[in-house]
């Protein structure tokens, strides 16, 4: 054929072939522009920066049990992956209403398997003197750490990509480039929720003072990896509760981003618990209302969400492709005392701190790339069997971002759910505020904006709380 091609790694070809009918494996976002910005500014920017990154140009062939592989897409034309959408009718809706409906709707049409599968929409109109970017990439082409690095190299001053060094094809050891390596790498972190490291390298907590202290060391190393292991394996389900079930086809989508994470930080350090001990507090909350105003007794309920934890230093995030893994959280929705609620979840993230659960979930991706699509399916329904909801926390911009000359004034995502989950929830912080994004399956849950507008409303009762506290004076 004569076309370069290069073997798709087995996390990548795992979250390719996770597609189904009810969960299509694409991350999708909005930004709101202003002002507005044209379908002719946006395909020359995408030329110039995105197209930089050689995978934004190459579709995937799959070659039977063998895999996948990425392959220059000698048909590539920007006008197929850069669109213009016609402006959206309200029909008595808020423009925020039907721009929820018409993302929704994408996130139920799969892209286009013969070219690269990414696609951007723009409404360069909304009415009201801004434009919205809809964006679908598929989750086999990068994780969401990447892709915000990507997203950031599109903006203006963005940084391009390294110049790769061209290098003779070989095939990957995937064992030790997927399980191994993160398990002794002493770059490896577990970032994840916070943006922090989570775990230390185990080169790094290995070498201890004396040769006692590391034997020690790997000793407690060993039975806590044993421990996680078998946790994982015999980790009951979760509290069944309408939010649980058999998705269909169906998607809805919500936002809000009402919150100042300035007010969300003071209250963190007034009751002792880090930005994501909050917020995390506040979306249980928020999920316990909602059940109870459904007539559904939270009281003593929790459920359990799969959160992606990166495995890999950000400044190689250019790289893309997927490097993280799974930690499960369980969420106290039955808890009514929001102070309460906070220090539960503080505890239980406490908890996954140098766990081993993350890399364990990493591996079994990695075999799960081995596998024929039936056997894939049903190992990887193990994750959705014990989870409700997929959850990820990801620090954007403080600043503001500006776009082909205008400013990026909303950014808000939506991370797909694998297996039978029918709940993603989303956290990010841009320029100063809260963005709360959530997506569920129309049959399970047809009215998320209801879980949205009891987000902020939890966190008022922790603010208030705080500023009843006894307050020191500081030096």
């Amino acid at each position: 054929m004569g076309q370069i091609s290069e073997r798709m790694s087995k996390v990548d070809t795992a979250w390719l072939r996770m597609d189904t009918e009810a969960n299509l494996m694409m991350i999708v976002g909005v930004w709101s522009i202003r002002p507005g910005i044209t379908l002719g500014s946006l395909r020359e920017r995408v030329a110039q920066r995105l197209l930089q990154y050689p995978r934004f140009r190459q579709k995937v062939v799959e070659d039977g049990l063998l895999g996948a592989q990425w392959v220059a897409d000698a048909d590539f034309d920007i006008a197929r992956h850069v669109v213009a959408e016609q402006p959206l009718p309200l029909r008595g809706q808020s423009r925020e209403q039907v721009l929820r409906e018409r993302v929704g709707e994408l996130c139920t049409q799969p892209l286009d398997p013969a070219h690269p599968l990414w696609q951007f929409q723009l409404i360069e109109d909304m009415g009201d003197g801004t434009s919205a970017l809809i964006a679908r990439i598929h989750h086999c082409i990068a994780d969401g750490i990447a892709l915000i690095a990507v997203m950031l190299s599109i903006t203006d001053g963005g940084k391009a990509p390294p110049r790769r060094e061209p290098r003779e094809p070989r095939e990957p050891d995937w064992l030790l480039d997927a399980f191994l390596r993160p398990m002794s790498n002493m770059t490896v972190k577990a970032i994840g929720m916070t943006g922090k490291g989570m775990a230390k390298g185990m080169d790094v907590v290995m070498s201890g003072a004396t040769p006692v202290d590391s034997s020690l060391e790997v000793a407690r190393l060993g039975y806590q990896a044993v421990s996680d292991v078998a946790a994982f394996a015999l980790m009951p389900d979760d509290s069944p509760t309408r939010l649980k079930g058999k998705p269909g086809v169906g998607k809805t989508v919500a936002w809000d981003d009402g919150l100042l994470l300035a007010e969300v930080k003071a209250v963190g350090r007034a009751l002792g618990a880090s930005i994501n001990d909050v917020l995390l507090a506040c979306a249980a909350g928020a999920i316990g209302k909602y059940l109870a105003d459904k007539g559904e007794d939270p009281a003593g309920k929790e459920i359990r969400a799969m959160v992606p934890v990166n495995l890999r230093p950000l400044e190689q995030a250019w790289q893309l492709g997927n490097r993280f893994g799974l930690v499960p959280l369980v969420l106290p929705i039955g808890i009514a005392n929001p102070v309460e609620r906070l220090f539960a979840v503080r505890a239980r993230m406490s908890e996954l701190k140098g766990s081993f659960q993350p890399v364990m979930a990493f591996g079994l991706l990695s075999v799960a790339g081995l596998l024929i699509k039936p056997v894939q399916h049903a190992m990887l329904n193990i994750f959705a069997r014990k989870a409700t909801a997929v959850m990820t926390n990801v620090p954007g911009p403080a600043q503001a971002l500006k776009f082909c000359g205008s400013t990026v004034e909303k950014v808000m995502f939506w991370v797909p759910q694998s297996g039978d989950i029918g709940m993603g929830v989303s956290l990010l912080t841009y320029a100063g505020r809260v963005q709360f994004g959530l997506i569920t399956d129309t049959g399970l849950c047809p009215d998320p904006e209801a879980i949205v507008a009891n987000f902020a409303p939890e966190f008022e009762k922790l603010l208030l709380l705080s500023l009843m506290l006894p307050w020191e004076p500081q030096s």
